[in-house]
């Protein structure tokens, strides 16, 4: 399906849902799932492929932030998804999670991405809030009626989080907070901000988490960040310039924030490499599309043993990926000794494999996958910054031989 678009020819990436579920067993995304995950992980390829996939280079060309598809993806349970169902949430494991979040992101990485930060801080308040908090914010998160960011990195402090200098002053029941973030997925489109914030002394038993409602008196923007892609979600600054939060929207102690911030991110470093495991997914699929049609020297390139080979190379690496996210998934969701390392290892491993497989895939379609009218260049435009996020996978090499070295 192609369209005019300023001007300009763009096509609508879509992908038959049946043919990915095909691929899917090819690749063996769906081996070792019960019976109730292999449904709902069919309900995300199909949500994926129709509500999504149709509309992925618009969202990208146009930076449209797509809150109605959103809407509908909660609908499925996707807006809470390791939620307490008390609260809205659909209660499922993270391995759960992984295998929606891999399926939805074949439609498009950018906005599944989202909705897993979403995701994650939604959890973060299940988890750590009171039974008040809870009741307020989660239930508006879970249907998406509201949307949410994490505010953790500051201009000053990326990867050395721990040093952050946003400061949140007790003044009667009110937090004073000032300072700003930056990079924050949703900024200035969302409705709900888990920001840590310094209420102590210097490093992370300083750090406290508070949530902050957009209309909050204080609570600023900066500009839309132009990006090289996750286009479909807005990236601003937030700032705090005397910003009032009741201490009432203190989720845990004071002293917990930067605990707090972690274990979400163990999570979110899952999910984040399980939306490189949709765009692998998808690359592969869009690459041996192409190497059965496309000919050179009177043949299709599939006869080349060399592609051949390279596309083997891909599906390999896609399916180790895959297995390493759901053992990393399997012992957060049981409280492992092993979990961060696991999950760090995930996303390190998974976001680097993947952005080469689906680099090699842009490579296979040579010419035609530079041009914006074929998928296979968003989806390395997309997922290049998934080595980056929820923690450089420099970062990731730290922790998992600090881990290593310091094992009894």
């Amino acid at each position: 399906m192609k369209e005019k678009l300023n001007g300009r020819r763009v096509v609508a990436y879509a992908f038959h849902p049946h043919v990915l579920y095909v691929l899917c067993s090819l690749l063996t995304a769906a081996h070792g799932l019960s019976d109730e995950q292999r449904e709902f992980q069919k309900v995300a390829f199909d949500f994926a492929a129709n509500e999504m996939a149709p509309h992925m280079a618009e969202w990208d060309e146009k930076e449209m932030f797509p809150i109605e598809t959103m809407r509908k993806a909660a609908q499925l349970g996707f807006g809470g998804i390791y939620v307490q169902p008390d609260v809205g949430g659909s209660g499922l494991s993270r391995l759960d999670t992984s295998v929606i979040f891999e399926a939805l992101s074949t439609g498009c990485v950018s906005t599944t991405a989202y909705i897993s930060i979403h995701n994650m801080c939604a959890w973060m308040i299940d988890t750590f809030g009171n039974t008040e908090q809870r009741e307020k914010f989660c239930p508006d998160l879970c249907s998406m009626e509201k949307f949410a960011s994490y505010c953790l990195t500051e201009p000053g402090s990326g990867s050395d989080a721990a040093s952050l200098l946003t400061t949140a002053q007790l003044k009667g029941d009110h937090y004073i907070l000032n300072g700003s973030k930056a990079f924050i997925s949703g900024g200035g489109d969302t409705d709900v901000y888990v920001v840590m914030c310094r209420t102590g002394g210097k490093g992370p038993k300083g750090i406290s988490c508070l949530v902050v409602e957009k209309e909050t008196p204080g609570l600023s923007f900066g500009k839309k960040e132009k990006k090289v892609g996750w286009n479909s979600q807005p990236t601003r600054a937030v700032i705090f310039e005397d910003c009032a939060v009741p201490v009432t929207n203190r989720l845990g102690e004071e002293g917990q924030g930067f605990g707090i911030a972690m274990k979400g991110l163990n999570g979110g470093r899952i999910n984040i490499a399980s939306c490189s495991l949709g765009a692998a997914h998808a690359c592969v699929q869009l690459a041996r599309d192409h190497l059965l049609v496309r000919k050179q020297f009177g043949e299709t390139l599939s006869n080349n043993q060399f592609l051949q080979f390279k596309l083997a190379e891909m599906a390999t690496k896609l399916v180790a990926s895959r297995l390493l996210v759901r053992e990393a998934a399997t012992a957060l969701q049981e409280s492992r000794s092993d979990a961060v390392s696991l999950c760090s290892m995930a996303k390190l491993f998974v976001t680097d494999e993947c952005f080469n497989i689906c680099n090699q895939a842009l490579q296979m379609h040579g010419g035609y996958g530079y041009l914006k009218d074929y998928a296979v260049q968003q989806f390395v435009r997309d997922i290049r910054v998934h080595q980056i996020l929820e923690g450089t996978n420099e970062v990731m090499r730290m922790i998992i031989s600090r881990n290593l070295l310091t094992e009894s």
